[in-house]
C-alpha cells in the first residue's frame, strides 16, 4: 500500500474514531447551542432563551437517553446544561465541565420555559439549527452531516465561521475553507484539497491492517481503555436495563455458560448500559456513535483477552473492525432506520476472525453472514434498551465469525447477500437509507405521539 494512502486511511480512523461523552444526538445539540452562547458572551450578552430545530433522526435519537451526571433525558436539558457549562472546543466531550451547579441552573432553565425543541422541515438526516437569543443579540449554529461538524456560525447575520476562516486565509495563506471541527491534514495542506477521497473496500482494509506500520495505529487502543473503563462501570453498578451485569453475574451465566460468548455479550452490553443511562465517562465512539463505537471493540477485546494475544494483534484486530463498520456506515449514513448497533457489530465479527488468524475469504464470509442475520432490525431511538440491542449484536459477531472460520458461507442464493462483498454492503446500505425511509418515518410518528 503506498504512504500516502496509508496516511489518507489513518486520518478517516481519527477523524470517525473519537471520545464522546454521553450518547452523540445530544451532545451535537449540545456543541451547537455551547458554540452559540459563545458567540453571544463574546458581544457581551447573555442568552435568554434558546431554540433549537432538529432532523427528525436527531429528535428520534435525543428524546429518551439519559443526559450525563443528571438523571434526565432528552434534548432540553441537554441545550439548558450547553448554555451553563458548555465548551465547544470539547467537540463531543461538550459537557465535560459538568457539575452540580451546572445541573442545577440547567434544570431551573428548562423549568422556566427557556429551552424550545423544534422539529426541522429538512430532509437532511443530521441537522442541528441552535439559536442563542440574547437581550440584545442573536447567535446561531448550525451542525450539520457529522455531529461534530459546525458548518455555520452567525450572529445578528453576520458569517462569523467564515470571517474567521477567510482571516486565517489572509495571515497564513492556506487555501481552504473548512466546518469547525474538521481537521485539516497535511495532505489537505500540501495538495490543496479541501476533502479527501476516503472510498474503501475490504480487500483494502484487510490489506491495511495486516500491513500498516504499527506504531502508526498502536493510537486504536485507546479506545480498549475508554470502552473498558465504561464497561468495568456498567458492570459494577446498576445502570439502565443491566443488561451485561444480569448476563455476567451467577443466574446469567446458569443459563447462556461460561463462555467467551457470555462474557463478550456481558462486557460490551454493561458498556452501553451505563452509557446510555447517562454515566459521565465517555466512550470511544465510531462514526458518531458511541454504541456502535462500544459494539465495534468490545467484543473483540473480550476474544483477545481469552486468547490472551499481543497488544499488537488486538490493535490490529481493532483497526480492521472499526474500519469494516466506517465502511458500512458510509453506504448508510450517519443516521438511518437500520439500528447502527448491529450494522457495527460486523466489524467486530470481522475482528474475531482476525484473531483467529483468518484469511480475507473468511472475512467476506463473517460480514455475509452478519448482512444474512441481522439486517432488518430497526433503530427506534437512542434509549437504555439499546443494551439489548448490543447484547444481540455481539452474539451475531461471534457466530458469524465461528461460520466464517469453517469456511462456512450465507449463499447469494439468499436474500441480497451477493458473490462480490462490496454488492452485498452496498445492497444493505440500500435498504437502510432509501427502503426503510418510511419505517423511519413510521417510528418517529409513533414516538412523537407518545409525548
Amino acid at each position: 500500500m503506498k504512504k500516502e494512502r496509508e496516511l489518507e486511511i489513518i486520518e478517516l480512523i481519527r477523524k470517525e474514531v473519537k471520545p464522546a461523552l454521553g450518547c452523540t444526538e445530544p451532545m451535537a445539540v449540545s456543541l451547537a447551542v455551547a458554540r452559540s452562547c459563545e458567540a453571544l458572551r463574546a458581544a457581551g450578552d447573555c442568552f435568554q432563551r434558546l431554540d433549537v430545530e432538529v432532523s427528525a433522526n436527531i429528535l428520534k435519537n435525543g428524546m429518551g437517553v439519559g443526559i450525563p451526571g443528571t438523571g434526565m433525558i432528552g434534548l432540553h436539558i441537554a441545550s439548558a446544561l450547553a448554555a451553563v457549562c458548555g465548551k465547544s472546543e470539547y467537540k463531543l466531550e461538550v459537557l465535560k465541565d459538568l457539575n452540580e451547579e451546572a445541573i442545577a441552573r440547567a434544570k431551573k432553565i428548562v423549568d422556566e420555559g427557556k429551552v424550545k425543541i423544534r422539529l426541522a422541515d429538512t430532509p437532511v438526516k443530521l441537522y442541528i439549527r441552535a439559536s442563542a437569543v440574547g437581550g440584545q443579540h442573536t447567535a446561531v449554529t448550525v451542525v450539520r452531516d457529522d455531529h461534530d461538524s459546525i458548518v455555520s456560525v452567525e450572529l445578528d447575520g453576520h458569517d462569523l465561521l467564515h470571517e474567521r476562516a477567510e482571516a486565517g486565509i489572509r495571515r497564513n495563506g492556506t487555501g481552504s475553507l473548512r466546518p469547525e471541527g474538521g481537521q485539516a491534514s497535511a495532505l489537505q495542506e500540501s495538495a490543496g484539497k479541501t476533502t479527501l477521497d476516503y472510498r474503501l473496500s475490504v480487500k483494502e482494509i484487510v490489506e491495511f491492517a495486516r500491513e500498516a506500520e504499527y506504531e502508526n495505529i498502536a493510537f486504536i487502543l485507546d479506545s480498549v481503555k475508554l470502552n473498558k473503563a465504561l464497561s468495568e462501570e456498567g458492570l459494577r453498578k446498576n445502570y439502565g436495563l443491566r443488561v451485561g451485569k444480569t448476563i455476567a453475574e451467577k443466574d446469567g451465566r446458569d443459563i447462556f455458560g461460561d463462555s467467551v460468548l457470555t462474557h463478550a455479550m456481558a462486557v460490551t452490553a454493561a458498556a452501553s448500559d451505563a452509557r446510555m443511562a447517562g454515566c459521565t465517562l465517555p466512550a470511544m465512539s465510531n462514526s458518531g456513535s458511541g454504541n456502535q463505537g462500544i459494539t465495534v471493540t468490545m467484543p473483540v477485546i473480550a476474544v483477545a483477552e481469552k486468547m490472551g494475544v499481543s497488544e499488537e494483534k488486538l490493535a490490529r484486530a481493532l483497526v480492521l473492525s472499526h474500519l469494516i463498520a466506517i465502511h458500512i456506515k458510509g453506504y448508510l449514513g450517519k443516521l438511518s432506520a437500520l439500528c447502527g448497533c448491529v450494522i457495527a457489530s460486523t466489524g467486530s465479527s470481522c475482528g474475531i476472525v482476525y484473531l483467529n488468524d483468518g484469511s480475507y475469504e473468511q472475512i467476506c464470509a463473517a460480514i455475509k453472514n452478519m448482512i444474512g442475520n441481522i439486517t432488518g432490525m430497526v433503530c427506534d431511538g437512542a434509549k437504555v434498551g439499546c443494551a439489548l440491542k448490543v447484547a444481540s449484536g455481539v452474539s451475531s459477531s461471534l457466530q458469524a465469525a465461528m461460520l466464517a472460520m469453517k469456511d462456512i458461507c450465507i449463499s447469494s442464493n439468499d436474500g441480497i447477500i451477493e458473490d462480490d462483498i462490496e454488492k452485498t454492503i452496498a445492497n444493505l446500505g440500500h435498504i437502510g437509507s432509501v427502503g426503510m425511509q418510511n419505517t423511519d418515518k413510521m417510528i418517529l410518528d409513533i414516538m412523537v405521539d407518545k409525548k
